[in-house]
């Protein structure tokens, strides 16, 4: 079974970018073969890490359940998912993208989730890292993907409301019956008022905090992918200095 990091955290926080440097830094660093799972249904991974998903995992599983009639006579209809979710993996360079997409839409799921839950669990098997972009709510995670991670990594910002939220995904996990080894809280954007109390509040393992960096902006509003950030930057030093503890197998 791959590493698997799991990423969450409100909107705003900063948290796609953060997964896309993750992924840089275990590239960079030649751990292993990486795939990123984007599983935000407001999927921007790909845009950020310079790359065009494939065809998303939400639109195959529309297809499905909307025309059973699809899958080729005398195959599997398990088989016929697999395939289809094999080839939506766009290959990048010196990682792969997978998007799950928005979530179901009014038909029956059941079957096609339970089967996609075993496609995933096989194609994890092929990497050494999984990096899974996720919403803040784990429903969708939770409903499409195995139920485990090697590290939970929520990010938030400094703010009361920001760690607030952080909490409640951390509760979240737990009710949805997340295995999770690791659970870290990562602050983004840091300043030196954030109040020490709220962050034992949130019942996670407090990793660290980002600084805010004007690099992160000017590639972002330039539409430039992560990996053109200078290596000096300062986001960039700091969550190497934390990476140990996120990606290190115990």
């Amino acid at each position: 079974m791959g590493y698997i990091i799991a990423m969450a955290g409100k909107g705003g926080t900063g948290k796609t970018t953060i997964a896309a440097l993750i992924i840089r830094s275990i590239k960079e660093k030649k751990l292993g073969s990486i795939l990123a799972i984007d599983a935000d249904p407001n999927s921007n991974l790909g845009e950020v890490l310079g790359i065009e998903p494939g065809e998303s995992v939400g639109k195959i599983l529309d297809d499905i359940s909307a025309d059973p009639g699809s899958v080729p006579p005398g195959m599997p209809k398990d088989r016929f998912i697999e395939y289809r979710v094999q080839s939506a993996v766009a290959e990048g360079d010196g990682f792969d993208i997978l998007s799950m997409g928005k979530p179901e839409g009014p038909g029956c799921y059941c079957y096609v989730n339970n089967v996609l839950r075993g496609v995933m669990i096989k194609l994890i098997k092929d990497y050494d890292y999984i990096v899974i972009d996720n919403e803040a709510g784990l429903e969708h995670l939770s409903r499409r993907t195995s139920r485990y991670a090697d590290a939970l990594i929520v990010v938030s910002d400094a703010s009361s409301v920001g760690l607030k939220s952080a909490r409640r995904i951390n509760e979240l996990a737990k009710q949805l019956k997340f295995e999770v080894k690791k659970s870290f809280l990562l602050v983004n954007r840091f300043n030196k008022n954030m109040e020490e109390g709220k962050v034992k509040e949130s019942g996670l393992d407090y990793l660290g905090n980002l600084p805010l960096d004007p690099g992160i902006e000017e590639v972002s509003l330039k539409g430039e992918p992560i990996f053109n950030l200078r290596s000096e930057a300062p986001v960039f030093k700091a969550l190497n200095s934390l990476g140990e503890r996120i990606w290190k197998r115990n």
